[in-house]
């Protein structure tokens, strides 16, 4: 709010976020519920929603509830019309428990995200969808559902040439995966008559299953990896940080980083930032198990890699335990002192994009 702006005529909405339908309810700027509204989750009920608080006062803020799942579509449209938009996290659940006459619904909701943004509770910035990053994250995801699929029908074949029939069992059971694969996929089963030719048309598709998810996961590699070159090629160029590493990191930050105001905040949404546990005459830190797991995950690929083949990792270790430091406690050390390398260079790549 501007400063000559008198609160009466600001409008600040909150909207609580479903699969079909939002509610959005707008309060002015001195915390007085002025309308509540339901709106559908496509384009029409976006310019309806804007239509409607503008016609209240001056709608400059929103808080909104999900703005990376069911309020994706609503954030978009309301940056595009250059509201500023809050990202606000579902209701504190001992506040709204002691509320007893007002209960749980839509509207109260509703109108907890708009006051959490009047009073300044709420101050996420949303990430940005529109650009490398989304497009990272659908790829990703498409490649990981894939990968998954791959790892399930090779662990099938596995399973079944365990209980197949004996002159199948004996020819497959000393064979690699891949050439298990390569073998089967070969076949041309018959019909189906008995146990062993069941067993050879399981084991053909099964085959056949795995090589082409095969290719589809390498043909989003490529497309993974041109992406990330042009977006963030300095991560990406940090030993042990290949493509899903990089990936990972780049979806946790989202496009536009600068919505964490330090290295601090990315450590902390990486779950590597150190947490206090200390008590009476014991003072010390623990792991932090919050946090995105998937960047968590990702640093601790590249932590396991240096830890083998980086001299300088090594010799960290070395003296870390020679100060009695459990490998847990080394771990958490070099996450941290990495999230916050990692950091610095995705700001240097994205910034150019940035401005």
């Amino acid at each position: 709010m501007t400063a000559e702006m008198d609160p009466r005529d600001e409008v600040i909405v909150g909207v609580d976020t479903h699969a079909d339908q939002h509610t959005a309810v707008a309060i002015d700027g001195l915390g007085r519920v002025l309308d509540t509204v339901e709106i559908t989750t496509d384009r029409r009920g976006f310019r309806q929603l804007v239509r409607w608080a503008r016609g209240l006062g001056q709608f400059e803020r929103a808080g909104v509830e999900g703005t990376s799942a069911y309020g994706a579509g609503l954030c978009r449209h309301l940056l595009a019309e250059g509201i500023e938009v809050t990202e606000v996290d579902r209701p504190n659940r001992q506040r709204r428990r002691r509320r007893r006459r007002r209960g749980k619904s839509d509207p109260t909701d509703a109108e907890s995200a708009a006051r959490a943004v009047l009073a300044g509770e709420a101050a996420t910035v949303p990430k940005d969808t529109t650009g490398a990053a989304e497009t990272v994250r659908i790829l990703h995801l498409t490649r990981r559902s894939a990968v998954k699929a791959k790892t399930q029908a090779g662990n099938q074949m596995k399973d079944l040439v365990l209980t197949a029939p004996d002159a199948l069992r004996d020819q497959l059971r000393p064979l690699t995966t891949r050439q298990r694969v390569r073998l089967c996929a070969s076949w041309r089963p018959g019909p189906v008559t008995d146990p062993t030719s069941a067993t050879r048309r399981a084991l053909h598709d099964l085959a056949r299953r795995w090589i082409a998810l095969h290719a589809e996961i390498r043909a989003l590699e490529t497309d993974l990896r041109r992406l990330l070159e042009a977006a963030v090629p300095s991560v990406l160029a940090e030993p042990g940080a290949g493509i899903d590493v990089a990936a990972k990191l780049l979806i946790a930050a989202g496009e536009n980083p600068h919505r964490l105001r330090s290295e601090a905040s990315f450590a902390a949404l990486c779950g590597t930032s150190p947490v206090d546990a200390s008590s009476g005459k014991h003072a010390g830190h623990r792991l932090n198990r919050g946090g995105n797991r998937h960047a968590n995950n990702a640093l601790h690929t590249v932590v396991l890699y240096r830890w083998s083949h980086c001299p300088e990792t090594k010799n960290y270790v070395t003296k870390r335990r020679a100060e009695q430091k459990t490998d847990r406690a080394i771990r958490r050390c070099l996450k941290r002192s990495l999230a916050r390398r990692l950091y610095r260079l995705l700001l240097h790549d994205l910034g150019p994009q940035l401005t």
